[in-house]
C-alpha cells in the first residue's frame, strides 16, 4: 500500500472519531478519539485567550482577546506517515462541520516560524512540542446569541510522534475532563543522562549542566559532558540541525530579558563551534525571555527552573 493511500485511511479514521465527539449546538469540546490520547489538560473557568489571527511580523502578533472559560488540552498519537496537513485536516473539518469558521490559517513560515511559535500560547514541554520547522495553526469562531466561542488548533510531528494542541475559549462550562487514557500513557522521558536519546524522542532538550558568569551571559570556562555529547552527533551527519534557545525567568522587562536568554544561546552555540568543532550551518541561536516558562514564576525554585536554556531540533 503506497504511503498517500495510508496516510488518507488514517485521515479519514481520525475524521469518523473526531466527529462523533462533538456535540451539535452544545458549547465547543473537541476530543479525539483513538488513535489520539489525553496527554495534558489544563482549565480555567474565568480566564483569557490571545487567539492569533494572523501571522507574527515586526509589528508582533495581531490578536483577538477571548475572555471566558479557557480549557487547554494536549492530544498525542503516533504519527506514522501522517503531515501535519493529514492531522490538522480531519480536526478543522469536524469544526467547520459545527459551525465554527476560520479566521486563520497557516504552516510553519506562513505563521512567522519561530517568533509566531514563542509569540503564541503553547503548554509547556514533553507534552507539547513544536518542531519549528514543521507545523501547522488553525483559529476558528462559532458566533451565536450569546459570546462567541474561538478554537485554535496548533499541529506538529517530531520523532514519529504527532502533537494536537487544542486550545478552548467560550462562556459555557466545558465538558468533564478525562484522565489520560490508561492503553496509551503519556511516554516518560528517558533517563537523564543520554541526552541524545532525549533529543531524538522529544524533540528538544534542556542543557542541564550549564552554569553562566553571575550577571553575564557568558558559558564558565568548564568542561560540559552535555555540550560535547551534542557536537559529537552533530558532527556525525552534516544534514542534522538545532537551535539553541535561552530563557529566563520573568523578573524584569520582556526587551532586556530577551537579549539575555539570546547572549546566552549565543555564546552556547559560540562554544559548540569553537572548542568542538560544529560547522557553522549545524546551530543557531535564539533567545525568548520569559515568554516559555516551564514553572511558575511566583516561587524561587519556579524561577530557578525556568531560567535555562535548551536545544531544540529542526526538520531535517
Amino acid at each position: 500500500m503506497s504511503a498517500r493511500i495510508m496516510r488518507s485511511a488514517r485521515g479519514r479514521a481520525l475524521a469518523l472519531a473526531t466527529a462523533l465527539l462533538i456535540g451539535p449546538g452544545g458549547a465547543a469540546a473537541l476530543e479525539p478519539g483513538p488513535p489520539w490520547f489525553l496527554a495534558e489538560r489544563v482549565e480555567d473557568g474565568a480566564s483569557s485567550y490571545r487567539l492569533p489571527t494572523g501571522p507574527w511580523t515586526e509589528a508582533g502578533l495581531p490578536v483577538r482577546v477571548m475572555e471566558g472559560h479557557i480549557r487547554r488540552s494536549v492530544w498525542r498519537s503516533d504519527a506514522g506517515e501522517a503531515t501535519t496537513l493529514d492531522l490538522l485536516a480531519p480536526l478543522r473539518s469536524a469544526l467547520e462541520a459545527e459551525g465554527f469558521r476560520p479566521v486563520f490559517q497557516c504552516e510553519t513560515r506562513g505563521c512567522g516560524g519561530f517568533d509566531f511559535r514563542y509569540a503564541t500560547d503553547v503548554l509547556p514541554e514533553p507534552d507539547m512540542h513544536v518542531d519549528l520547522g514543521d507545523f501547522r495553526f488553525y483559529a476558528a469562531l462559532r458566533e451565536g446569541a450569546a459570546d462567541p466561542e474561538a478554537i485554535s488548533l496548533f499541529v506538529s510531528r517530531s520523532g514519529g510522534t504527532a502533537f494536537a494542541q487544542i486550545i478552548e475559549a467560550g462562556p459555557r462550562a466545558a465538558a468533564p475532563s478525562p484522565a489520560p487514557s490508561a492503553a496509551e500513557p503519556v511516554p516518560e522521558d528517558p533517563p537523564q543522562a543520554d541526552l541524545v536519546a532525549r533529543l531524538e524522542q522529544s524533540g528538544s532538550v534542556v542543557l542541564e549542566d550549564l552554569a553562566f558568569a553571575s550577571g553575564s551571559a557568558d558559558l564558565e570556562d568548564r568542561t560540559y559532558p552535555a555540550l560535547a555529547e551534542l557536537a559529537e552527533w552533530l558532527k556525525q551527519d552534516p544534514a542534522r540541525q538545532v537551535v539553541i534557545v535561552g530563557h529566563t525567568d520573568a523578573s524584569g522587562g520582556l526587551e532586556g530579558n530577551v537579549s539575555l536568554s539570546r547572549a546566552r544561546a549565543a555564546s552556547v552555540r559560540q562554544r559548540l563551534v569553537s572548542r568542538h568543532g560544529v560547522p557553522d550551518a549545524q546551530v543557531s541561536a535564539e533567545g525568548v525571555g520569559y515568554l516559555a516558562p516551564r514553572a511558575s514564576n511566583r516561587t524561587e525554585e519556579g524561577r530557578s527552573r525556568n531560567r535555562r536554556v535548551e536545544v531544540m531540533l529542526l526538520a531535517g
